[in-house]
């Protein structure tokens, strides 16, 4: 009974002391790389160490407490500890706005690792975008997110949600057979003071246009809007616009329509087609016309263009070496006839 108790005791040893030696080993790992993945080797075994996380409540610390914007720059403060942002501190000709030390030369490093640690997800992200970011270089992104959500230009219709969940909500709730459109086909529109919004859809349940018109002194503005989000490959149009009066016609266009996520009846200020009026009397504009295009298909046909191009070159200088063997023939013939008759007169 004696040494088995003592067998215990020293097996309750051993393990004790193997557990405190291999917590000693474990604070000083050597560090290792294995496709990609940092491991710890402990007595010849492999352990991942687990990163640590934590959560940080108040994300406005990591913004720039004079223009209140994300640092995404070096971070500077002054000898009071205060912070600002690089761009402020040249607006502010290196004066520390709170206690008016010099600011400007000093870097926050802390601040500046704090900020790289920190990853938000898209403001999108419950509409289905995954993408994550440094805090700061989310803005970028969210501009032209192609999960931002658009909304219904239907009056009195609240739908709003990813570009194509609306054009198949537009095509199953607010279809118009007469307000279909294919790419390069010229279609006619009726704007008055009352009715000062139409609303086109790509046959097929295709991307929402807008064509809308504001009243204004002169007479009337046309803008022309596609519903879409600002990432690349989606809703990218060109258009051109006219409207004949009598003999004189209006014309206006854009090689690249804009895109809006969300109807605006403020009067704009820049690209709109402005229709003047003659009267005191509201301006109807009936039967504007509107030619809409896809960009892809204008590159399209300007490959084909280059392509015509270069098939009618292939074209000329071939005829250009018809021309000039038959021109060679032609003096050989003459030589020889001439020839011919040098001998005969001999």
């Amino acid at each position: 009974m004696v040494k088995e108790t003592k067998g215990n005791k020293s097996v309750a040893g051993e393990a004790s002391s193997s557990s405190r030696s291999r917590r000693k080993r474990q604070r000083l790992p050597s560090v290792a790389e294995d496709e990609g993945r940092v491991t710890a080797s402990v007595d010849g075994d492999e352990v991942t160490p687990e990163g640590r996380s934590g959560t940080l409540l108040d994300l406005d610390i990591l913004d720039c407490p004079v223009c209140c914007l994300a640092f995404t720059e070096h971070v500077f403060q002054c000898d009071n500890g205060h912070l600002a942002c690089s761009s402020c501190c040249l607006k502010l000709r290196n004066k520390c706005p709170a206690c008016a030390l010099p600011i400007g030369y000093n870097r926050c490093r802390v601040m500046e690792r704090l900020i790289e640690s920190v990853t938000v997800p898209c403001l999108n992200a419950k509409h289905g975008c995954t993408a994550k970011f440094v805090y700061g270089k989310e803005l970028a992104h969210e501009k032209e997110c192609v999960f931002t959500l658009c909304y219904c230009p239907a009056p009195n219709c609240n739908f709003a949600g990813v570009y194509k969940d609306l054009y198949s909500h537009y095509d199953a709730n607010h279809k118009d057979a007469s307000m279909r459109f294919v790419s390069g086909t010229l279609r006619n529109t009726y704007l008055s003071a009352n009715s000062k919004l139409s609303v086109f859809q790509e046959c097929g349940g295709g991307p929402l246009v807008v064509v809308q018109c504001f009243e204004v002194a002169e007479g009337m503005s046309v803008t022309v809007n596609c519903i879409a989000p600002s990432a690349p490959g989606v809703g990218e149009f060109s258009f051109s616009l006219s409207y004949s009066m009598g003999r004189h016609t209006v014309t206006f266009g854009l090689a690249d329509m804009n895109r809006i996520q969300k109807v605006s009846f403020e009067t704009p200020e820049d690209d709109f087609m402005s229709i003047p009026s003659y009267s005191n009397l509201p301006l109807n504009v009936e039967y504007l016309r509107i030619c809409i295009r896809q960009l892809e298909d204008e590159a399209a046909e300007d490959d084909d263009e280059e392509e015509v191009g270069e098939d009618d070159e292939d074209e000329a200088g071939e005829e250009e070496e018809a021309v000039e063997e038959k021109k060679i023939r032609r003096s050989a013939r003459e030589k020889k006839t001439n020839s011919k008759y040098q001998s005969k007169g001999k």
